[in-house]
């Protein structure tokens, strides 16, 4: 990956606002990267409207009803695999991958989870923490980023993570304000730290 840019490719399912994140650090020159494709299994996701904007390829790529998830995650892979990425991050995609994809991609699939390794494991992070919080149960959530060697539910080896405390006056909406503007940056920096080592 030495004096060139890297390539990624994002998959997403909904809003895309870390695909964003991304987006804008590539084109600030912030990241040495560039977006190859977007790809979502959702049609209404407005992450795929955000990678045209910008000009990237957006596709949806729905799973049929009665496919089997390795047959999808398969298909999926060779997809990917077309954009010949250096890393595949997932941005708010929301499937389980098989090692029918992460077998194509060794360490090099990223995730991004808004947990605090080893908490709130799968969907709805933000809202089951808050929700710890008001029983006294927690004080603080966070975001992290790994890699996702496995089928295991964001329990990959942690790259990056960063604590974001609960305030006695939040309400969930602030919350999610707070833990997105934490997900954005430290997924952009990470992303930088790990091309960096991958360019010694």
């Amino acid at each position: 990956m030495k004096d060139r840019t890297a390539t990624l490719v994002v998959l997403i399912s909904g809003h895309g606002s870390n695909l964003q994140a991304i987006q804008d650090a590539c084109a600030n020159g912030d990241l040495p990267a560039r977006v190859a494709a977007v790809v979502s299994n959702r049609r209404a996701a407005y992450g795929l409207e955000r990678a045209r904007l910008a000009g990237i390829p957006a596709v949806y790529f729905p799973k049929p009803g009665g496919e089997e998830r390795h047959d999808y995650d398969s298909r999926l892979a060779e997809l990917v695999a077309s954009y010949q990425p250096d890393y595949v991050v997932l941005a708010g995609w929301m499937r389980l991958l098989s090692s029918a994809f992460l077998a194509h991609f060794p360490s090099r699939v990223v995730n991004l989870h808004p947990a605090l390794p080893g908490t709130f494991p799968g969907v709805e992070a933000i809202q089951r923490a808050f929700e710890a919080y008001r029983r006294g149960e927690i004080s603080q959530t966070g975001v992290m980023v790994h890699l996702v060697p496995d089928e295991g539910v964001d329990s990959g080896p942690v790259l990056a993570q960063e604590i974001v405390p609960i305030n006695p006056d939040d309400t969930l909406e602030a919350l999610e304000a707070r833990v997105h503007a934490v997900e954005h940056r430290l997924l952009v920096e990470t992303l930088k730290q790990l091309l960096s080592a991958s360019s010694q």
